[in-house]
């Protein structure tokens, strides 16, 4: 996949291993211009981890980016833990990063997963945000998260198929309790095969065209192993949301400008979604790209991205 239209590879000027308490370090690095106006980068999945290529959304003669593995992802340890794993946790974790580093705001920058912790930090720290770029919003609720396990089959049967199958047919009318199971066995050779199949199958949905690419890097297993089971932990906790959910907290950021990228085709989080947040941000600007899915790296996507992140730049 031809990614001209990003800036340059480019190596952090600084890394780290941060202590959170409860036997979690987390790894976090610095990119760009150290003097810059800050950004952070939040991954998805929960789970996921970050990459190099997420340096590259964003200027590096203007922007001091920071991105960081949340717990149990990625180069945080250790990996796949479950422990002290809940969404305030990671809302804490993003303040003491914060703190750490001796910044006193930053841009919020995040896709799918990485839109709803910034949405939980943002509501959590208004004072600390200056704004937000949001890319394939998932909110955490109940009918999302069925969709995912469920809904998905309507568009990609064949993907869904293989996920499903890889549970007896007794367990099946509980996908995720079964995954869940099997996803923190001990044995590696019940929760790695659990994991590859349940990030094969979130990789296949994640682009409007195929993306053998897209599905190789969710199947690599440090990323499957962080991404299925963390996900599957925060699925059967209601994403460890409060009651009501993100919208119901959405007057204390009211003020905070945001720009919003969705993708028409995200089947992984539908349109609807990112539609129904911008309806309920006074300040937020949705733009939707007409030829793409979930993946921040199709060619629509991180076009808008980019621009998006532009703008604040110029702000």
């Amino acid at each position: 996949m031809p990614r001209g239209d990003l800036f340059p590879d480019i190596a952090p000027f600084e890394t780290g291993l941060l202590p959170l308490g409860d036997g979690h370090v987390m790894y976090w690095e610095q990119v760009g211009n150290p003097r810059g106006q800050p950004v952070l980068f939040l991954h998805g999945g929960p789970g996921a981890g970050a990459g190099a290529v997420h340096r590259r959304f964003f200027d590096p003669a203007h922007w001091r980016l920071i991105v960081f593995d949340q717990r149990g992802a990625g180069r945080s340890r250790p990996l796949g833990e479950l422990k002290s794993n809940t969404t305030p946790h990671l809302v804490e974790d993003i303040e003491t990063l914060r703190r750490f580093l001796g910044i006193e705001k930053w841009l919020l920058f995040g896709g799918s997963w990485g839109s709803t912790l910034a949405l939980a930090y943002a509501q959590a720290h208004p004072a600390c945000v200056t704004g937000c770029v949001l890319r394939g919003v998932f909110l955490g609720r109940d009918d999302e998260v069925d969709w995912f396990l469920h809904g998905l089959r309507r568009f990609f049967p064949d993907a869904w198929a293989a996920f499903a199958e890889h549970i007896p047919a007794a367990e099946r009318h509980d996908l995720l309790g079964a995954y869940l199971r099997r996803l923190t066995d001990p044995d590696p050779t019940v929760h790695l095969m659990a994991a590859r199949s349940w990030s094969h199958y979130e990789g296949s949905c994640s682009t409007l065209l195929p993306s053998p690419e897209t599905v190789a890097s969710f199947a690599q297993d440090r990323t499957a192993l962080g991404l299925a089971r963390i996900e599957a932990h925060y699925f059967a906790h209601k994403l460890f949301l409060r009651e009501g959910g993100l919208l119901a907290g959405m007057s204390s950021i009211a003020q905070i400008p945001a720009e919003i990228i969705q993708g028409r085709y995200d089947m992984v989080c539908p349109a609807e979604t990112a539609f129904e947040l911008a309806l309920n941000w006074p300040r937020a600007r949705l733009t939707v790209v007409p030829d793409a899915g979930h993946s921040a790296l199709e060619p629509g996507i991180r076009t808008a991205l980019v621009s998006a992140v532009e703008r604040f730049r110029r702000r």
